[in-house]
């Protein structure tokens, strides 16, 4: 009896083996029995909760096959799994992979990669793919900012020729853009904004030909010809480049690219062309170092600009060079197949630096971007070619203005400006200064001192007034100080005003 059942047993194990080795759907819908493969992500799963890594990677690497498994489990525990046995070069392979489904940089975060997280392989992906706010992120951040503040301060200023703001307001924007890419890359947010990849790629041959013909235009009173458009090629060229082979790619896409840049070895927001973009932005940006300064000493040696705008030209000019000196070392180390931080940072200095000068310039003196066609220049007023100034109200204006002058006499407010008089006008301040410009061949605060300067006169060589100090005469006409009236004075007769009032009064006796 024994026997017959043991036979039975035996019989119903092997049916049971035979019917489980052709479907597992089948031997659950006929015996009610469901079998558990022993190569499947449960048995996987199950050798991983107890750690027994050895048994549970194979299990997944067969699984990973299975095109109906959902991958991103598997690939997290391949790597974690792989962790676990001190194997970094696997673990963050599977990382890689995993990252390119699914990318969720907090993962990085688990203890599970602990017995790695110190390995250069490890380190390679998460020092590149986790966010983390630095100072220079915050440095690089802070100064884009103010470059757009600066670019938005150019171009809204009608005292700055309007050729001078586009050349020299799209010459600060491509830096201050530069920067803030800079800055994105420095936090690794790249990932957290793929579409940031090579975004600043297509102005890296704009810099030398913006400030070339800035300074030609403003300096050489250079007419742009159809021929100048050839500058613009290489920009053109590059930006189709970009257009079709990146900017229209998905994020994903760029995720996945960055990752892969990751894994060779590369910076995730380098080029696949990247030797050859640091050699033709050398070039140009040598090239037309060159011609800046050509331009430059040809403006100094024939005078075309007053002392104040050639010496802001000059400093201009230098950081360029400055700039074009620090990235071709960082180029030339680049090139070599090797990574210099501090060369980076150097360069990325420069273009910081020439952003904050144009910045402090455009707060303090924003004339100096006008060159030739500062207010000060009698021969040409370009700037006006399209006013909507008729000649008989600019007349009428003319009439006003000089009633104000000569009998109101409100230069003696101390606190006068252009607004005011055109307020006084009941005109624009564009139109205010057009008038002074072209009637008086002044500018306006020029046009002030002439009033005040010949008042002035008049009180120093008034009888009535010789009791008068100096400081009470430059309160009297306008003047906040006494400095200011005396530098005024001086550059109108030579003398200050004690010496003036010396000079008259004994020439008289």
């Amino acid at each position: 009896m024994r026997r017959s059942s043991f036979v039975i047993v035996v019989s119903f194990y092997c049916v049971c083996l035979s019917m489980y080795s052709h479907s597992p759907m089948e031997t659950k819908s006929k015996l009610g029995v469901t079998f558990i493969f022993k190569d499947s992500l449960d048995w996987a799963d199950y050798y991983y909760n107890i750690h027994r890594y050895k048994k549970a990677i194979p299990l997944y690497e067969k699984n990973l096959q299975n095109p109906n498994i959902d991958k991103r489990h598997i690939l997290k525990k391949l790597a974690l799994s792989e962790a676990a046995l001190r194997k970094p070069t696997q673990s963050t392979a599977s990382l890689n992979q995993y990252l390119q489904i699914e990318f969720n940089p907090n993962f990085l975060l688990n203890e599970g990669f602990d017995p790695i997280r110190e390995t250069q392989e490890f380190r390679k992906i998460s020092d590149r793919v986790i966010p983390k706010v630095t100072t220079w992120s915050i440095l690089y951040l802070f100064v884009s900012i103010i470059g757009f503040y600066v670019v938005l301060l150019i171009g809204f200023n009608n005292r700055i020729y309007v050729t001078s703001r586009v050349l020299i307001g799209l010459f600060v924007f491509i830096h201050s853009f530069f920067i803030l890419h800079i800055s994105i890359n420095s936090a690794n947010y790249f990932f957290q904004y793929p579409h940031t990849y090579l975004m600043s790629t297509w102005g890296i041959f704009l810099y030398g030909p913006l400030l070339y013909f800035y300074l030609k235009k403003t300096s050489h009173r250079y007419n742009f010809k159809p021929l100048d458009l050839l500058h613009l090629l290489p920009t053109a060229i590059i930006l189709m480049y970009l257009i079709v082979d990146v900017y229209s790619m998905s994020g994903h896409e760029k995720v996945i690219l960055m990752l892969e840049r990751i894994r060779n070895g590369q910076g995730p927001q380098d080029s696949d062309r990247l030797t050859l973009l640091v050699v033709l932005k050398t070039l140009s940006l040598t090239i037309y170092g060159y011609f800046i300064g050509r331009t430059y000493r040809a403006s100094k040696r024939r005078s075309l600009v007053d002392a104040k705008v050639l010496k802001w030209q000059k400093n201009l000019y230098h950081i360029h060079i400055l700039y074009v000196f620090t990235y071709t070392a960082y180029g030339i180390v680049i090139i070599n197949g090797e990574a210099q931080g501090w060369l980076f940072h150097t360069s990325a200095a420069a273009m910081a630096l020439m952003v904050l000068f144009i910045g402090y310039s455009a707060n303090i003196q924003p004339d100096y971007f006008n060159g030739v066609y500062s207010f000060k220049n009698s021969r040409l007023f370009p700037k006006y070619q399209k006013s909507g100034l008729t000649p008989s109200l600019s007349m009428e204006l003319k009439e006003n203005l000089l009633h104000l002058f000569a009998v109101e006499k409100i230069y003696r407010e101390n606190n006068i400006n252009l607004d005011m008089l055109a307020q006084r006008l009941n005109t624009t301040r564009h139109n205010a200064s057009q008038v002074i410009n072209e009637h008086f061949n002044v500018s306006f605060h020029e046009f002030v001192n002439i009033y005040r300067i010949k008042e002035a006169k008049e009180l120093l060589l008034n009888h009535e007034s010789n009791k008068l100090n100096i400081i009470n005469i430059a309160y009297e006409v306008g003047y906040n100080n006494k400095v200011t009236f005396n530098k005024a004075f001086k550059k109108d007769t030579n003398l200050t005003p004690t010496e003036y009032q010396k000079t008259i009064l004994h020439a008289s006796k």
